[in-house]
């Protein structure tokens, strides 16, 4: 039976593809909806088999754990933000001057080679 119902969810895909295509001559908005009920059916349809139903209680196990998380307040967000600015203007200025120093490298080997 889920394998049933895995087909029926192929065949309402392809056929708001199908539907795309077939209504080429129609307003975009009618072509786009061809597509969006055929992917609606598709997932209602996928709801209901064992991959869907294993999905829906990993978003709902997904959600419960995201409320568990400890989010940053203000001061630790703009403390982190500053540190990393930090380091991103220490690196900027690090790499220009080994880009600079070889360019200067570079320049001297040219000139004594010419």
């Amino acid at each position: 039976m889920n394998k049933l119902k895995l087909g029926l969810v192929f065949i309402f895909i392809l056929t708001g593809i199908v539907g795309f295509t077939y209504l080429s001559e129609s307003a975009m908005v009618i072509r786009v909806l061809s597509v969006l009920i055929g992917l609606l059916l598709a997932a209602f349809v996928a709801r209901y088999t064992t991959q869907g139903q294993d999905f829906y209680a990993f978003c709902r196990e997904s959600s419960v754990e995201t409320r568990k998380v400890v989010w940053p307040n203000r001061k630790e967000t703009l403390q982190t933000s500053g540190i990393v600015f930090a380091f991103v203007v220490a690196m900027a200025l690090f790499l220009w001057l080994i880009d600079a120093a070889l360019m200067s490298i570079v320049r001297l080997l040219m000139d004594q080679d010419v």
